[in-house]
């Protein structure tokens, strides 16, 4: 399905792929992965003819399904795109048109490359939406990105790439902002595309998804292939410098995640009082509709002091609704929020705006949140000088280039527009960013899902550090489960829109007794082993 020898892409002269072979057969499943900024999107964008303006792509050979499409021209690329090869982006919350129902979007490979009539379309369409866990009814009634979830528009995205039953399917972080329960439902779809005779190209930081979905495994390192082969075999013994730090990382983040569930003991539906001062953050009662449908009902949340509440639950059931809410992005429709005790949400942006620097956000979707026109440089700098930019150049210099080394960033990326930066990196960025105003409060949402193992428990380290050292309060939202068990001191899961289970972290992880926290930590399982 795939064949690519000796690809090569070079970007305003720097070469940022160097010479990498590989080739997907029918019904196997590849998986690329490398640590943040390794050249696994910018490779996988080449092949699909999908590189970035002013990008220099050579190839001793690029056959795509049978076709050499070496130099293809924009107006062919179209007719192979949705047709035979499907293709999965990165960031799912900025890929779908904002103003066109979702049912026309997942639609668009059957109107543009069969033959369907009208009715056949939309029930190809609904079988696709139900195939990933999507309402079918999506089809036709009208509903619009907005109203999604993020997770609910990665599916909405693998619906889109997978309908019109393509060749080849390219996944970049198909499960990135998924949770464990929706995770394996797409998975198994990607799954059923493979076993039709698809292949399928998955590009990914998750190595434990690796280990049970993919058949062989490319490990990238400066967009250069450092090795390759059967997954048992590079995971079970890896060769590579690389590959043995991704997972030597990967299998401490397991380790961390079996001792935080150790010695659980039966569960408390009540969270424990928390010792010491009272919330800085508090959310009381707070509700939240969208076109008259529920997405958050009535949730109580307490962020305190050198604490961290983690905030899980399945994709659509209104974390992100909640996080916004604590941060007066949203306001609800019931309920308040306190900040230190002084009324916070609801109440005029003009009136929080001084108390604003105390609250910091890692959003969803990094990405659009940075001005376009603006530098790595000018974004810290404008975190650092809360917009004013008035220190000395040299100084403030010396701070971004400290805000980058703190995530793990290198300093010669200042220069850079935050585009231009691959997911992991922009991630990081956002987490500088939120702590270079040094937060009373951070709200995190799905802060580390981008990222890889690496990188993942250098950021987690770094913010246990921030937590133990300055006393910051943090909510936690996450779908990444090991994640959470090793932050979070408290636990909300949140289904439909209510906390139906909370209190501390390892008695709720470890001895569940809501079943819809039972099935995330089953499904966590499953996608590790691949069942």
């Amino acid at each position: 399905m795939l064949d690519v020898r000796g690809l090569s892409v070079s970007i305003d002269g720097t070469t940022v792929v160097h010479d990498v072979d590989l080739h997907v057969d029918a019904g196997e499943c590849v998986a690329l992965v490398g640590a943040s900024g390794s050249g696994k999107t910018v490779t996988a964008r080449a092949v699909l003819g999908l590189s970035a303006a002013g990008a220099d792509v050579t190839a001793d050979r690029l056959d795509l399904v049978g076709a050499d499409v070496r130099g293809l021209p924009e107006r062919r690329w179209r007719r192979l795109r949705g047709r035979s090869v499907g293709y999965v982006g990165q960031e799912a919350l900025g890929a779908l048109d904002p103003l066109r129902p979702v049912g026309r979007e997942v639609a668009d490979a059957l109107r543009l490359h069969t033959d369907l009539r009208a009715a056949e379309r939309v029930d190809a369409v609904r079988a696709a939406l139900s195939g990933v866990g999507l309402d079918p009814a999506m089809a036709t009634d009208g509903r619009r990105s907005g109203t999604l979830s993020g997770g609910m528009r990665q599916r909405a995205l693998i619906a889109a790439a997978t309908v019109a039953s393509p060749a080849l399917v390219v996944a970049d972080e198909p499960t990135t902002a998924l949770d464990a329960v929706v995770a394996v439902t797409v998975m198994e779809q990607l799954r059923a595309v493979q076993e039709r005779g698809a292949g399928l190209l998955v590009i990914t930081h998750d190595l434990g998804l690796v280990a049970g979905w993919a058949d062989r495994v490319l490990v990238v390192d400066d967009g250069t292939v450092v090795e390759h082969g059967p997954v048992a075999d590079v995971l079970g013994a890896p060769g590579h410098p690389v590959t043995q730090a991704l997972v030597r990382a990967a299998r401490a983040g397991d380790e961390r995640h079996s001792a935080a569930g150790a010695g659980a003991g039966a569960v408390s539906t009540v969270i424990d009082p928390a010792p010491g001062p009272p919330p800085l953050l508090h959310g009381v009662g707070i509700s939240r509709s969208f076109e008259g449908v529920p997405a958050v009902d009535d949730v109580s949340i307490a962020v305190h002091p050198g604490r961290v509440v983690g905030v899980i639950g399945a994709s659509g059931s209104g974390k992100t609704t909640v996080a916004r809410m604590l941060l007066g992005l949203e306001t609800p429709d019931d309920g308040t929020v306190t900040l230190d005790g002084q009324p916070w949400v609801p109440l005029p942006e003009r009136d929080r705006r001084g108390r604003r620097h105390r609250v910091a956000a890692v959003v969803q979707d990094p990405a659009a949140t940075f001005d376009e026109r603006w530098t790595v440089d000018r974004v810290l700098a404008d975190a650092l000088t809360d917009g004013r930019e008035r220190r000395a150049l040299g100084r403030l210099a010396a701070e971004v280039d400290a805000a980058l080394r703190q995530v793990g960033l290198d300093p010669a990326l200042r220069s850079r527009a935050p585009r231009t930066l691959s997911g992991g990196q922009r991630q990081r960025l956002a987490i500088a960013r939120a702590l270079a105003t040094s937060p009373e409060v951070v709200v995190l949402d799905e802060p580390v899902t981008a990222l890889d193992a690496t990188v993942q428990d250098a950021v987690l380290t770094l913010l246990e550090g921030l937590r133990d050292e300055t006393d910051v309060a943090m909510a936690f939202v996450s779908h990444d489960l090991r994640a959470v068990r090793r932050m979070a001191d408290d636990v909300l899961v949140v289904d439909r829109g209510r906390v139906v289970e909370q209190g501390p972290a390892e008695r709720v992880l470890g001895a569940p007794e809501h079943p819809a926290t039972a099935r995330l930590i089953d499904a966590a399982a499953r996608l590790a082993r691949g069942a």
